[in-house]
């Protein structure tokens, strides 16, 4: 399987290559048909499972790529439904050593998904917008999971 783009530089998967078209699927909606040959170019540099992930939007794919386990991901819930809150009382409410922390926040800063903020005087972090819509996305699909249950 290889990564392919048409020529207004939408990526497909490429399932088979025939002489005058191939058949592509599109990652984000598993929508599969035929494209004549000369209206695509293969995608170098980008691996098929690489393709496929861009099917997510941006902010989820930062969130997922960037959080790797649970407490991380319950820090940004807690400023999501907290607010912006200052490092003080970052420390004192959550089970995080500071160097640990520090870590986690600048780890989540230079990914996009939290500034730097002043609460009360105090230096504090908030959830940038790509980062709240990231973990929308996420509650929404939770809550149809369980509707639908």
């Amino acid at each position: 399987m290889k990564s392919v783009q048409d020529d207004t530089g939408k990526r497909y998967l490429l399932l088979k290559h025939s002489t005058e078209a191939s058949l592509v699927r599109d990652p984000a909606t598993g929508n599969e048909c035929y494209i004549q040959n000369d209206r695509l170019e293969t995608v170098d540099g980008e691996s098929p499972l690489e393709t496929a992930a861009r099917s997510v939007d941006d902010p989820v794919l930062t969130l997922l790529t960037n959080v790797h386990d649970e407490e991380t991901l319950g820090l940004l819930i807690e400023l999501s439904d907290r607010g912006p809150l200052d490092v003080r009382t970052l420390l004192d409410a959550y089970d995080f050593c500071e160097s640990d922390l520090h870590g986690r926040l600048t780890v989540l800063s230079a990914a996009g998904l939290l500034e730097e903020a002043d609460v009360a005087g105090e230096r504090g972090y908030r959830l940038t917008e790509d980062c709240e819509t990231a973990l929308a996305v996420l509650r929404s699909n939770l809550e149809q999971a369980t509707d639908s249950t």
